[in-house]
């Protein structure tokens, strides 16, 4: 926050400048660097910006006081809004913007209720490992509203239609005077509507919309993973005063594999080979997404040893490429023993001793070494003692 300007400089007004000077010199800047007076003008629009920021800090006793004791650290996490276009401060002071502290400055122009794009939707869609893979066409349920089919939407009982507001005379907006200024608000009557609903539609209780439950299909591109979210435009909440439905998101969930674990695009799996088999070398059987599949174990292969095989992986979604598939070995021991199975092995163990491998004759030096090398030091430390 340290890049920040101070509020009350932003404005140009003294610290302990009232409300009324404070919406004053807001008046000014916003005029000053409206973007209707500066189009194209990037700086225009961020000083603009800038004065809606701090005129909706200092306008506000909470916040100010806040500000105040704290200065820009103090607003964090707070309500106020983020202002990331010029249409964002339309929402927040559109009172402000139709008439009152604007309208004489732009020629008294009145927006009236703005269009809102309608609420999005979400569902989930369970995928096995691979359909997320090689990609997949869905039939998906979910909730929305629709337009009431018994009012057409309007809200009012059949035969009847909404009337024109007595308070505001159908503008959805009344203008309230404050000192030398007019500030144009939200009808408190229709809540901008302009009308009101005098006798209710009984199908939807005056709301216009109804809830339905619909069925749509959705394609599902290969590699998707889990969490991602797929769209379909138009399919959420009808939107508001004219505005475009939202959209409905459809949020997979990969399902877990019996045999393969997901990274990424790679893939991984384990596989259990004999001790016979890691040490003479074999083929076995190993999962795969189109089933099981052929590999050779190489002769020695140790426990825990990774063999990749390149191109058995997961796609990347944006068509980049495909993992691979890293097979985890397992030397499994068994627990029990025929006799002649048992008889073969003692017969390994003698000859394992007459041979020792080099791994095995290098961790016993090793080992050794240490603990004479310990032994060596305790002794030493006792003759000091």
């Amino acid at each position: 926050m340290a890049d920040q300007r101070d509020y009350y400089e932003v404005l140009g007004v003294e610290r302990r400048a009232t409300s009324v000077q404070i919406t004053e010199a807001y008046r000014k800047l916003a005029v000053k660097f409206h973007p209707d007076k500066n189009p194209g003008n990037d700086e225009a629009a961020t000083r603009f910006k800038e004065a809606a920021r701090a005129f909706e800090v200092l306008s506000d006793n909470d916040l100010r006081s806040r500000y105040d004791r704290y200065g820009h650290a103090g607003l964090q996490g707070g309500r106020q809004h983020e202002f990331n276009d010029v249409s964002d401060i339309f929402d927040a002071f559109g009172d402000l913007f139709g008439g009152g502290i604007f309208g004489d400055a732009f020629g008294g122009r009145s927006r009236g209720p703005r269009p809102r794009k309608g609420r999005d939707v979400f569902c989930q869609v369970s995928l096995t490992l691979v359909e997320a893979a090689r990609g997949v066409t869905k039939t998906v349920a979910f909730g929305r509203h629709e337009m009431c089919g018994t009012c057409d939407g309007s809200g009012a009982k059949k035969g009847t239609a909404p009337q024109p507001c007595d308070y505001c005379g159908g503008k959805g907006q009344v203008i309230q005077s404050a000192g030398v200024f007019r500030l144009q608000t939200t009808c408190p009557a229709c809540r901008g509507a302009g009308s009101v609903i005098r006798e209710k539609c009984p199908a939807c209780s005056g709301q216009g919309v109804t809830e339905e439950q619909v069925e749509r299909r959705v394609t599902i591109p290969a590699g998707v993973d889990s969490d991602v979210r797929v769209r379909l435009a138009g399919e959420g909440e009808p939107g508001g005063n004219g505005g475009p439905p939202g959209d409905c998101y459809c949020v997979i969930e990969i399902e877990e594999h019996p045999f393969l674990a997901r990274d990424g695009r790679e893939l991984h799996c384990e596989v259990p080979v004999s001790f016979t088999q890691a040490a003479l070398g074999a083929t076995v059987d190993v999962p795969t997404l189109d089933g099981p599949r052929p590999l050779q174990v190489a002769r020695g292969t140790q426990g825990g040893d990774v063999i990749r095989v390149r191109g058995l992986g997961m796609p990347e979604v944006r068509g980049r490429g495909v993992g691979d598939l890293h097979v985890h070995v397992e030397v499994e021991v068994p627990k029990t023993l025929s006799p002649r199975a048992e008889e073969l092995l003692r017969e390994l163990a003698k000859e394992e001793q007459a041979a020792v491998t080099p791994r095995r004759s290098s961790f016993f030096s090793r080992l050794a070494e240490y603990f004479q090398g310990t032994e060596t030091g305790q002794q030493r430390k006792e003759q000091a003692s």
